[in-house]
């Protein structure tokens, strides 16, 4: 099952964001360790945690679910992101390389979750 998550482009990006989160949060104000840095560390460990549940779920239904879970964690860390940014913890460059990284994984969600109401499940289960 795992193996079959990692071949998920919007898994793989997912996963990716997590780690540029835990990256650019290491350099976050030492008082914001159990605020902000851990809100974002969620949202964003939320994102390609909701794919994989979903999709061990067994129904597409409920993979739909998770998925729709992910999209509102990305929303969530989104917002996260830019509060980092008007707070001066992200450098700008940094900043819109998140965004851009952010917006490809919602894309994805979409399409997939596109895919899933159009009653073609790809990448569901085993595909």
């Amino acid at each position: 099952m795992f193996q079959d998550i990692n071949k998920l482009i919007v898994y793989q990006k997912a996963h990716k964001l997590v780690l540029e989160i835990y990256e650019v949060t290491k350099i976050f104000p030492r008082e914001e360790q159990f605020a902000l840095t851990s809100q974002m560390r969620r949202a964003a460990v939320s994102i390609p945690s909701n794919i994989v549940e979903g999709k061990a779920r067994g129904s597409v239904k409920e993979y739909k679910r998770f998925l729709l879970m992910a999209r509102g964690s990305l929303e969530e860390l989104k917002y996260q992101m830019l509060l980092a940014n008007d707070l001066n913890y992200l450098i700008e460059e940094k900043y819109i390389d998140l965004t851009k990284l952010s917006n490809e994984v919602g894309k994805l969600l979409n399409g997939l979750i596109n895919k899933l109401q159009q009653g073609n499940p790809s990448g569901f289960p085993n595909n």
